[in-house]
């Protein structure tokens, strides 16, 4: 699974293959510069969504539930849920939480619409958790997320994201439950992974996460690019004739006295 935001992206991601394309709300920080994903909200969620739809991907198309879209009400929830299908074209939803989300998940279900949960840290939960931690590290914590996947499993989810958790309790998650897990930052041993689009292929600062293995470095072919274009502006070398339309000579000869003639 790879998270993409735009119609390029959604092009790219199916070309190679993947299997699932998730508008994340990472695309607050990824792609707007938000340092939360708090900040990222429906409106944006459903542009981002309908750009991916374009490209009309072989993938599954799944769409994260962005913050406070599923935490007010049940009625908020499936409504939110619908608009994200029914606006944005999504196949499925994703939201942040465990058992306490339980209602809302059985909601989304009732309306029948795929769920893809997600446990461990949970960016929604930023502030809840203290910062961007690694989740589960003690022995109670784990066993209370072990409940969380076998419950949000047993209620209906199709799959679950296990972020920023140590290896062994995504091990451990993954015997566990029915369904599907999808790690990031959670080891080797989930069933699928996930990253967010710009950091597989570079196209951040380069201070990535811990568990992020960049394949390229499309940022520094980025700025060696426009380096080189600037370079060719200022010089006079671009546009040369390739890039120039042209007239027959004739007329061009015809447009010069005209001109002089004016």
């Amino acid at each position: 699974m790879v998270t993409v935001y735009d119609y390029p992206g959604a092009v790219i991601a199916d070309r190679a293959g993947v299997d699932i394309v998730l508008v994340g709300d990472s695309a607050a920080n990824v792609v707007h510069g938000m340092s939360t994903t708090l900040e990222f909200g429906m409106d944006e969620t459903i542009m981002h969504a309908r750009a991916v739809k374009r490209a009309d991907p072989k993938a599954l198309f799944v769409v994260d539930m962005p913050w406070l879209s599923f935490h007010v009400s049940v009625e908020d929830t499936v409504r939110n849920a619908g608009r994200i299908v029914q606006e944005g074209g999504a196949e499925a939803v994703k939201l942040e939480g465990g058992r306490k989300r339980l209602p809302m998940i059985q909601a989304i279900l009732d309306a029948e619409i795929p769920v893809m949960g997600h446990l461990g840290l949970t960016p929604q939960s930023v502030h809840a958790m203290g910062g961007f931690k690694v989740q589960g590290k003690m022995v109670d914590a784990a066993q209370a997320l072990i409940e969380d996947a076998i419950a949000i499993s047993e209620i209906g989810c199709f799959s679950v994201v296990l972020e920023g958790v140590p290896d062994i309790l995504g091990e451990l998650i993954t015997k566990e439950v029915d369904i599907p897990t999808i790690g990031i930052g959670a080891g080797p041993a989930t069933d699928g992974q996930v990253l967010v689009f710009h950091d597989v292929l570079g196209l951040g600062s380069g201070n990535y996460p811990k568990f992020v293995r960049p394949y390229a470095s499309l940022a520094d072919d980025a700025v060696a690019a426009l380096e080189r274009y600037v370079a060719d502006v200022t010089s006079g070398d671009f546009p040369g004739e390739d890039e120039s339309y042209h007239v027959s000579d004739e007329i061009a000869a015809e447009m010069l006295r005209g001109r002089k003639s004016g």
